[in-house]
């Protein structure tokens, strides 16, 4: 890798973490760059995954703040992230991609979908659950199995992670978009995690690039959660749908 494409990478590393501190998806930027610069379609995503670590973690602490009185819903749906990132992990070792990536496209636009139409569908989820007792502070009783299954979804590829994410927070928990986007961060970051620790052992990383990209997202981290806590819910939403569209046509085309 030439100095030059070095800096690119490590620039793509900024922006990566950047987007995945408010939204997710900056696999988009980091992925497509690694292929324009010859590295093989396996050998980038598990690369990426490892690189991408780092910057989650620094998207974490950027966003401390808002994961104040979070705890157990955070070790609740935790165990969820990090059993879905270990199925997501393995099945991009073990299985073609043609079948899962087939469904990509259509998880991507309902989460963009559900964020979007979270509101109204927030609103008629809690008045039924009031009626049976009210929303747990982990969510009712589908968020856990969702964010498991968005886990295996991120494990495997990750783009977009976080737009299925804040769906599944934003319409099954009560709770602001601000502590959502920090509650996704640790989720992300677990699933990038145990993704990464299953990469190392079981596949090829090329460390150069892992390492550039880390040393980017994690500059990223810091400026997204900079950029993140300054915008108003609604504005949130519309940069969360702007991101899960741009998502699905890089996808699609």
């Amino acid at each position: 890798m030439s100095p030059l494409e070095a800096v690119l990478v490590t620039l793509a590393g900024v922006a990566a973490g950047t987007i995945n501190a408010v939204v997710g998806s900056g696999t988009l930027i980091t992925f497509p760059t690694l292929l324009a610069f010859g590295v093989p379609p396996v050998t980038a995503n598990v690369s990426n995954t490892v690189g991408l670590v780092p910057g989650s973690l620094s998207g974490v602490v950027g966003y401390r703040r808002e994961l104040v009185g979070q705890r157990s819903r955070v070790l609740r749906l935790g165990s969820a992230s990090l059993i879905g990132g270990i199925v997501g992990a393995v099945l991009l070792l073990v299985l073609p991609s043609a079948a899962f990536d087939a469904i990509v496209p259509v998880l991507i636009l309902l989460g963009v979908l559900l964020v979007v139409f979270g509101p109204r569908i927030q609103r008629a989820v809690a008045a039924r659950a009031e009626s049976r007792g009210g929303i747990p502070d982990h969510g009712v009783w589908w968020v856990w199995p969702a964010v498991a299954a968005t886990g295996v979804y991120g494990g495997y590829f990750g783009a977009a992670q976080g737009v299925l994410l804040m769906a599944v927070l934003g319409i099954g928990v009560v709770d602001s978009m601000q502590r959502h986007t920090a509650t996704k961060n640790v989720l992300a970051l677990l699933v990038n995690a145990v993704a990464a620790t299953v990469f190392i052992a079981a596949a090829d990383i090329d460390w150069l690039v892992a390492g550039l990209i880390a040393l980017g997202s994690v500059v990223g981290g810091q400026l997204g959660a900079t950029v993140g806590r300054r915008l108003p819910p609604g504005l949130l939403r519309a940069v969360i749908a702007v991101v899960g569209v741009t998502a699905l046509v890089v996808l699609l085309v």
